[in-house]
C-alpha cells in the first residue's frame, strides 16, 4: 500500500501515526527553541518536550527498537503503546504536560501541545470506531521490521 492509499484508507490510526511524526518534529524543534529562555519552568518543559520527541519516535517508528541499542525496560515501556487507546493516552498526557508551560506565560510550546492533542483525538476516534491499529508501511509497520532482521 502506498502512502496515498494509506491516507485514503479512512483508518484514523494511520492519521494518528502521521500526525505523531509531525509531533516528533514539532516537539524537538520547539523544545530546542524554548530551552534558551531564562524561565526555569519553561526550560524544564522544553527538556520534557525534547525527551517526549524521542519517546514518540520509538512509538511511531517500531523498527527503531530493532536497530537502536535500548534497554529491555525501555523496550517493554514502548511496547505498551500498541493499541489505539494507549497511544491516545500517552499523547494526551504529553500534551497536558506541555500545556503546563502556559502557567508561566504563553510560548510556542502550545503548538506542540495542540498537535499532541490532535494526535490523541485521531487515536481515540480509531479506538471508538473499533478500528484495528494499522501501522504505516512507510514508518516500519507490517513487514518492514521483519525485513531488517
Amino acid at each position: 500500500m502506498s502512502l496515498g492509499e494509506e491516507l485514503r484508507s479512512r483508518n484514523f490510526s494511520i492519521y494518528g501515526q502521521w500526525t505523531g511524526v509531525l509531533c516528533i518534529i514539532l516537539c524537538l524543534a520547539l523544545g530546542i527553541a524554548n530551552i534558551f529562555s531564562f524561565n526555569v519552568l519553561l526550560i524544564i518543559i522544553s527538556v520534557i518536550s525534547i525527551a517526549s520527541a524521542f519517546v514518540i519516535l520509538f512509538i511511531e517508528v517500531p523498527f527503531l527498537l530493532r536497530i537502536c541499542p535500548t534497554s529491555p525496560k525501555f523496550d517493554a515501556f514502548i511496547r505498551r503503546f500498541t493499541t489505539n487507546w494507549m497511544r491516545a493516552l500517552i499523547y494526551a498526557v504529553l500534551g497536558g504536560i506541555q500545556l503546563i508551560s502556559l502557567a508561566e506565560h504563553a510560548c510556542s510550546l502550545i503548538a506542540g501541545a495542540v498537535f499532541l492533542f490532535i494526535t490523541a483525538i485521531f487515536y481515540s476516534l480509531a479506538a471508538l470506531k473499533k478500528q484495528d491499529f494499522v501501522g504505516s508501511k512507510t514508518l516500519g509497520g507490517q513487514g518492514v521490521a521483519q525485513m531488517i532482521v
